[in-house]
């Protein structure tokens, strides 16, 4: 196997990646864009039809098209899927410039540099090294370039949907060289609180919705979040909640007839959703027993609300072979003891695996804390490290034939 791996590692130049990588970057394809990812999904076809390695696109929403290009096996090996999403978030306040994909001290900086064009370039390099070694492998290795992660995920949503199976898939969002077999499910929570208007002299005379919501906080931190400290799981660590926001009243002389908050819920998997709801609900009905005056709706929130999936948890046994092949591989090429993370927000990966039933394992080059941050940046060696480990997994994981 080291032969064959010296040997497909070295058909990519030192460099190539980080070229590609800075290629990807100088293409805005945020939600800001009108034409969204449209443009990456068309350079990610140039270069893989530059690499002759065939392709097709699969359409997520009328122009707007996830990219699949396979690299078929010759058979008696597994399937292997390397995804990454396409798009990024906007460049908002960036203290470099977002698209210049500047090079400097070993860094590629740039919107989108580890989260996660920096990640799809290796992943791309790795098909590209295969085809152009003509070092075949057992098993089929894909490539599943995919939207909207940052958004509602209707990419991976629509891939899976559509039937899309392999024996293995790795999601690469950035990993810092460790890994991830789970992650909790995630769920944003909208509580409207409902009152009734009077003049600030006469408070007696209404229903304070902003009252009636700082009650619900207080019971929600007494009686919910101690409980959500028992629960913890090994790969995903521990459920947590966190009020993210309270809006409500009109002036400070009016007595608040509407207050709206709302809540971010990570939970674990063997929690439900209709769990995590009711838990909430239960407060509700408490209170309004209490209160006549009290009332309150609640409903799950639209931004980012997948058409026909949920948020859920990622899990995947750790004695999968796609988990022994990645854990290998990062000891093998990053010359490290491989770690596995339990501190990862949502990503893809929990709709691979749950709804597409395929384990699935997270890793990419590059560190998560840069994710999204005003001097985003990948480095060269990050790059080069990603691809050799992808390149090692697909050989442990397809086979070579």
């Amino acid at each position: 196997m080291k032969r064959s791996f010296s040997k497909i590692i070295s058909t990519v130049s030192s460099g190539e990646i980080a070229e590609l990588t800075a290629r990807f970057i100088r293409i805005p394809s945020h939600w800001d864009v009108p034409t969204k990812e449209e443009e990456m999904v068309e350079a990610v076809a140039s270069f893989l039809s530059e690499e002759k390695i065939p392709f097709t696109l699969q359409q997520v929403e009328g122009t707007r098209n996830n990219i699949i290009a396979t690299i078929k096996g010759e058979g008696g090996g597994k399937s292997l899927a390397l995804s990454g999403h396409l798009d990024t978030v906007p460049p908002y306040n960036m203290e470099v410039d977002p698209f210049a994909a500047e090079i400097a001290d070993g860094k590629i900086f740039g919107r989108g540099a580890v989260d996660m064009k920096g990640p799809v370039a290796a992943m791309l390099m790795t098909l590209a090294a295969y085809r152009r070694a003509g070092v075949p492998l057992k098993g089929d290795l894909v490539f599943a370039g995919v939207l909207a992660e940052e958004t509602n995920s209707d990419g991976s949503e629509t891939l899976i949907r559509s039937g899309f199976r392999t024996d293995g898939a790795i999601v690469g969002e950035p990993s810092d060289r460790e890994y991830a077999i789970g992650h909790r499910g995630l769920e944003w929570i909208e509580v409207e609180f409902f009152g009734k208007t009077a003049h600030g002299g006469v408070p007696q005379d209404g229903v304070n919705a902003i009252v009636h919501a700082a009650r619900f906080i207080c019971r929600v931190q007494d009686k919910i979040v101690p409980k959500l400290a028992l629960r913890y799981h090994p790969h995903m660590g521990p459920s947590v909640m966190n009020f993210g926001r309270i809006e409500g009243g009109t002036q400070p002389s009016t007595v608040a007839d509407r207050c709206v908050v709302r809540m971010d819920r990570r939970y674990i998997s063997s929690e439900s959703l209709d769990q995590v709801i009711a838990e909430y609900q239960e407060i509700l009905d408490e209170l309004s027993r209490e209160d006549p005056t009290f009332r309150a709706e609640l409903k799950l929130m639209d931004i980012g609300t997948m058409a026909h999936f949920h948020h859920v948890p990622l899990e995947t046994s750790p004695d999968d072979p796609i988990v022994k092949a990645v854990v290998d591989s990062i000891r093998d090429v990053g010359g490290i003891e491989p770690k596995m993370t339990t501190r990862r927000g949502w990503t893809d990966a929990a709709i691979f695996g749950h709804y597409g039933k395929i384990p699935t394992v997270v890793f990419g080059p590059g560190s998560l804390s840069r994710s999204h941050s005003k001097a985003e940046f990948i480095t060269v060696d990050e790059l080069e490290e990603g691809f050799r480990t992808y390149v090692s997994i697909a050989a442990r994981f397809c086979g070579l034939a």
